[in-house]
């Protein structure tokens, strides 16, 4: 008889072709999409030409998008890049996407439709864990790992323990996705899943929106997590269908489980969470954090650079005009929320605030161009990570926060509540 498991042990052990797997047990997984990016690809391409093999394991599941340094930023970016477009055009990539057609990874790849619920994804991109948010097992790897995975198409992985996160009840008006993950990760720490699955579930799910799923699944990795997954409701089928013809599978977990840890979070009670630096746990409500002057203020990137998170954000800064001396810079994730946030006005909406509005890219939250901050500044940024010099010097200081409080915050040119701008 098959041990009780995990969604995510469900998964794997699947794709192991193994009647049921535990945690700690190494097996080797069929993967379903490969990813890599600029940054990443390059060193596994250099990997993958010594493996000897003269083809990639499937030309449709390997996913190549140019988004840290792209649009170049210097010489050695586009070199990057070129090395990238090259490895695609001669092995027939299918999924590769550049300036143009492209987007930040994490949001592209959903809405391309090239993760279904049940699938098995590894990315050369710690942030890859966020299509969990669909029933996939998700989670980042090494760029020599990408090599193995694109000429093998399988991997080894050792089978995770996991957390149960209970969400009950619905969140307040501009509460949000990013407001639940920073809370959680005040609560357990950087390394409090350290090799776990977070795997979400309660009643407080259905209130959740997708984009706030994809939010809370990206930034699974800032508590030290191997992925982090969320259950097939209504919503993610409706969301699958809509983006993708490839078949699922849905799994769920079973009832007696083995969870190293549960813990509880009332939606309903939750309040507007920033993290301060230089850790995504050092976590703060807005009302206790006091006057914290801003530099600049980033709404964007792979965990909120999507329309629900524009949307938020253009209707705050409606009408309003951005704080004297703020720079405001906003990324839309891909071409489609882009074109989407124009014809919607939102882009409109932003421009006459005062903000700057950019190609997608993931430039600012690396500190890898178009917003670095210089010695002493501060920023308030909608990014998954304020470690010491993520966005530019060591000196520099970088607040996280949902687009609600960023929007916010660019309006008064300190870090503040959205009622507090709302008239």
């Amino acid at each position: 008889m098959a041990s009780a498991m995990t969604m995510t042990q469900k998964i794997l052990a699947r794709r192991a072709g193994k009647e049921s797997v535990k945690a700690g047990e190494l097996i080797t997984a069929k993967l379903d999409l490969v990813l890599g990016n600029d940054i990443t690809s390059p060193l596994a391409i250099k990997e993958f030409e010594k493996i000897g093999v003269s083809k990639v394991f499937d030309r449709e599941k390997i996913a190549l998008v140019p988004d840290h340094f792209c649009p170049n930023k210097d010489i050695k970016s586009a070199q990057q890049a070129k090395d990238v477009r090259e490895f695609a055009k001669k092995y027939g990539i299918k999924n590769y996407f550049e300036v143009g057609q492209m987007g930040i990874e994490h949001a592209l790849i959903p809405e391309k439709g090239l993760v279904t619920a049940g699938d098995v994804v590894i990315g050369a991109d710690s942030h890859t864990c966020t299509y969990g948010a669909l029933g996939a097992f998700s989670t980042g790897i090494g760029s020599t790992d990408m090599a193995t995975g694109m000429a093998a198409g399988e991997l080894w992985f050792k089978v995770p323990d996991a957390i149960k996160v209970v969400l009950k009840e619905k969140p307040q008006k501009y509460v949000s996705g990013k407001d639940v993950i920073l809370h959680l990760i005040g609560l357990i720490g950087v390394d409090g899943a350290r090799y776990m699955s977070l795997e979400f579930s309660g009643e407080g799910v259905a209130s959740l929106s997708m984009d706030d799923r994809f939010t809370i699944a990206n930034m699974a990795i800032e508590a030290g997590a191997k992925n982090g997954i969320f259950p097939v409701d209504d919503k993610t089928m409706e969301y699958i269908n809509a983006h993708s013809n490839k078949p699922y599978e849905v799994f769920e977990a079973d009832a007696d489980a083995p969870y190293a840890q549960t813990v509880e979070i009332n939606l309903s009670t939750l309040d507007y969470t920033v993290a301060c630096p230089h850790l995504p746990s050092n976590t703060k409500t807005v009302k206790d954090i006091g006057e914290v002057k801003l530099d600049q203020v980033v709404i964007g990137s792979c965990t909120n650079g999507r329309i629900e998170d524009l949307r938020v954000a253009a209707k705050i800064m409606k009408g309003k005009k951005i704080a004297p001396g703020l720079r405001c810079i906003v990324f839309p994730a891909t071409q489609n929320i882009y074109l989407q946030a124009m014809e919607e006005g939102l882009l409109k909406t932003m421009v006459e605030f005062g903000a700057a509005v950019s190609t997608p890219t993931c430039g600012p939250c690396l500190g890898g161009h178009m917003g670095i901050l210089a010695a002493g500044e501060r920023c308030l940024a909608t990014t998954n990570r304020n470690f010491i010099g993520r966005m530019g010097h060591t000196e520099s200081e970088v607040y996280l926060a949902s687009p609600a409080v960023a929007a916010a915050s660019a309006i008064t040119g300190k870090i503040s509540a959205p009622e507090e701008v709302e008239k």
